[in-house]
Formats: C-alpha cells, structure tokens, sequence
C-alpha cells in the first residue's frame, strides 16, 4: 500500500459510497447545460431581434420621407 492509515482508508472509501456526491454533480451538469442551452438560445434571439428591429426602422424612416 501507500502507507494509507485503516482510517483513511475508511474514510475515502465511504466517501466513494456516498450519493449525495452523486446527485451534486448530476444537478451541476443539468445546470451547465441549462446555462449554454439558454445562451445559444439568447444569440440566436438576440440577432432575430435586432434584423427585425432594423426592418422596422427602415421601414418608419421611408414612410417619413
């Protein structure tokens, strides 16, 4: 061995048991996927709404005219 105390040896492997890790980090990649799914949306929106933002002032400033 590496020279791992029974203690240690223990404590690591019930940290290995735990799920409560388990579920961290599942919560955490639904998180982050969340997060990117949200801000690809947000560039797609955001260019959609600035061209039609455009149309319409185009349009207002040739009636005008």
């Amino acid at each position: 061995m590496l020279g791992f105390s029974p203690r240690v040896l223990l404590k690591l492997q019930q940290l290995f048991e735990k799920e409560e890790a388990q579920d961290l980090v599942e919560y955490a990649l639904v998180v982050a996927l969340v997060a990117f799914s949200a801000t690809a949306g947000m560039k797609a929106l955001g260019s959609g709404i600035s061209h039609a933002f455009s149309a319409i002032s185009s349009t207002l400033s040739s009636s005008l005219t």
